[in-house]
This record gives C-alpha cells, structure tokens and sequence, in this order.
C-alpha cells in the first residue's frame, strides 16, 4: 500500500468520525428540551446574563423574552422533563464553556424527591429524562461525566431482571421491539447515533439538518408559551413552616454544587416556582431553602407569595397545578422582574452589561416582539377557552411531573 493511500484512508476515517457526531446531531428525536439547548449553543459566546437550571416549570413559567424587553437581562433555561438533580452540576459546566453568567438559578421542585422514585419513573419512560439532558449535551468530556453520574449500569440489568420475570414480561419490551435493558446501557448514551439511528429519514426535515452543528437559535429563548387552561384547588400547603430532611442523596448532589459554583466563584438563587405543593413537599422544600440560606445563598418559595404576584389557580395553571400558561407566566416573570431588580440589579449582582446594542442582541429584541405577539393571541384563547369550560384533562397530559 502506498503512502497516498494511507493518507486517504486516514482522511476517510478521520471524515467519518468528525461526521457521526453531527448526523447524531441531526437524528436526536425532536422535541422542545432539543431546541433549547440547540438555541442556547447558538447564543453568540458571554452574552447571556443569568442561566436558569431545572425541571419543566421552568420554561413554561420564567418568561425569557419578557425579561429581555422589560430588563435588557438576557437570561436563557437548560431545563429539562423532571430533571434529576444530579444533573445541574454539570450543565453548570456546560454553560460556562461558552457564557460567562453573574447569576444561576436554580429551579428545586425535584430536589425534594428521592432520586430512586425519579429513576423508576424514568426506567418506565426507557430513560427518557436522563436522556433529555445528556443527549442534548454536545459530545465532550463534560458529557461523559454526566453520563457516569446519571446512568448506572444495574439499570439495564435491573431491566433484563425484569425482563426475565414472567409477570414482567410486557413491560420489558420497548415501543419498538427491543429490549429496554439495551437503551439503559452506558455505551448507548456515550453513543447515542445507537438510540437514534432509525431516525434517518428525518435528515431531510429543515428542522432536523439545521441542528447539524447543534447551533440554531430559539425564537423565544427557550421559553415554552401554553394557551391550555388546567384549573387547580386554591390553597395549598405553602404556609407550613415545619421542616422535613431532603433525601440524602439530594442534599449530597446539592452540597456538590455549590462547591461547583464555589471553584468558578459564581452568584446563585434558588426558586420554587408556583405548583400545587403537598404538606410533606413544603417541609422538604423548607429545609432545602435553610440550607441554602445558612450557605450564603438566596432562596424565594413563589408558594409564598401568590397573592402578591396576582396568581389566580384557576386560571393561571396549564394542566391542574404543575405547569403555568402564558397568563400565570406573565404574571410570574413581572414580580418576578421586581426581585430580581431588587436583589440582584441595584446590588450590582446582576445586569452589569450594556445589553441593548449590537448584532448579538437584535434576536432577542425580536424574541420580545414575538413574545407580546404570541401573549396577545394567548390571552384571547385563554378567556375563550374558560368561558367555554375548554379544560384541561389530566387523562390526555400522563407526561405531566408528578
């Protein structure tokens, strides 16, 4: 063999490895948690303000746009359907390779849960949840790590167990046939391209090429608008005092990211937002916010002031207590503003940037438009749909958090 042959097959593999992560890219499944990590890639480098890191609350609830607009603060959400807390330490290191924020916020409603209950849940879902934060993380060694922490090789023998008992044998196929012992393999979330390769035709989908470089940006900064109305009981436990431990593992993923946000010497405030809280959810949620306060960190429970932001819950939820709509969104992210400017903007923390000039910010001054565009429309169905008692059903919303 000659030396130009060898040359060309070097350049033929080295082609084809540089290529597979960006047809994995483009083959990952569609969905709303894709394009926000896609859309904060392709947020131009240091220019997002604050980064918000949570479960699915986050992007229906923190109004992204609307703070632009109202605040010049450009702020953007890696949240994911019921992220397990285990994962924020490291999407705190995905988002400072490119952004160098004065403020994370951190949403805290699935800190109060133990993470096996959340990974029996994802184990029913064939690891859906995880896989919405490692599988739209670009491939690097942060993403690997996060793999090693979220993913535990007993999961997939825990499956074939399952699989093997005849009470169990429905449960262990997958929607398509295989096992659901193979997707909880770690060699399948290091390579994902395994997961999703059945997914090809979707190449010619605008929608899925544009992802090549998982660089394209969100029309509304990651912000999820909801027209659907999901009315839930008033009152709830939020004025509970009484204190309850989180689970263990919990506050050790929480001990561990604050040492995270320690080393890079960066701000933090942890929020619940508004959802329909149970006694025993609140006596965790109070523990969680001493230990954050007795850490020099601020902690604000939304719960605790409901009245203050004007929140109705019979008309403010999406799906019965979990999520907000458009309207409860607005009403949030304008009190909202108000702490944020209080604590944060004239303390110095926050806001630091001349944010209202230049290319890098004419998305986001479109992003405001569309999002008072798409409120005014929102608005309208919203009231057409309480006066037609259009409501919510929980029976079609199973992938609601519970």
């Amino acid at each position: 063999m000659s030396k130009k042959q060898i040359f060309k097959i070097i350049i033929f593999i080295v082609a084809v490895m540089w290529l597979i992560p960006h047809i994995t890219y483009c083959i990952r499944t569609p969905s709303d948690a894709k394009d926000r990590f896609v859309g904060f890639y392709a947020e131009k480098k240091n220019t997002i303000d604050a980064v918000v890191i949570g479960s699915s609350p986050v992007p229906y609830c923190i109004a992204t746009p609307r703070i632009y607009g109202d605040m010049e603060i450009t702020m953007y959400p890696l949240s994911t359907n019921m992220q397990r807390p285990v994962a924020a330490k490291y999407l705190v290191e995905e988002a400072l390779k490119t952004q160098d924020p004065d403020l994370f916020i951190f949403e805290m409603k699935m800190w109060q849960a133990e993470d096996e209950q959340l990974i029996n849940a994802d184990k029913d879902k064939n690891m859906g949840h995880t896989r919405e934060v490692t599988d739209n993380m670009k491939y690097s060694l942060n993403r690997i790590r996060a793999i090693n922490a979220m993913v535990d090789e007993d999961y997939a023998d825990d499956a074939e167990d399952s699989e093997n008992d005849e009470d169990n044998a429905e449960n262990a196929e997958s929607d398509d046939g295989g096992k659901v012992n193979e997707d909880m393999k770690r060699i399948n979330f290091y390579f994902d391209i395994f997961k999703y390769h059945s997914n090809w035709k979707t190449l010619v989908m605008w929608s899925q090429l544009r992802a090549f470089f998982y660089e394209y940006p969100d029309d509304l900064k990651g912000f999820t608008p909801s027209d659907e109305v999901g009315p839930a009981e008033k009152g709830n436990f939020s004025s509970v005092t009484d204190v309850e431990k989180m689970p263990p593992e919990q506050e050790e993923y929480l001990a561990d990211l604050i040492s995270c946000l320690k080393k890079h010497n960066k701000d933090a405030l942890f929020i619940i937002t508004p959802f329909t809280v149970s006694e025993e959810e609140q006596k965790k949620i109070n523990y969680i916010g001493e230990y954050v306060t007795e850490r020099g960190y601020k902690f604000l429970d939304m719960n605790k002031h409901l009245d203050e932001i004007g929140f109705d819950e019979t008309t403010d939820y999406k799906d019965g207590g979990t999520h907000v709509n458009i309207v409860g969104a607005d009403k949030v992210t304008v009190w909202f503003e108000d702490y944020l400017s209080e604590n944060y903007v004239k303390t110095g923390k926050l806001g630091k940037h001349d944010r209202r000039h230049g290319r890098n910010y004419n998305s986001w001054k479109k992003s405001y438009d569309l999002w008072m565009e798409e409120l005014s429309r929102s608005e309208d169905k919203i009231r057409e749909r309480i006066a037609n008692g259009d409501y919510w059903k929980s029976e079609v919303n199973d992938d609601a958090e519970e």
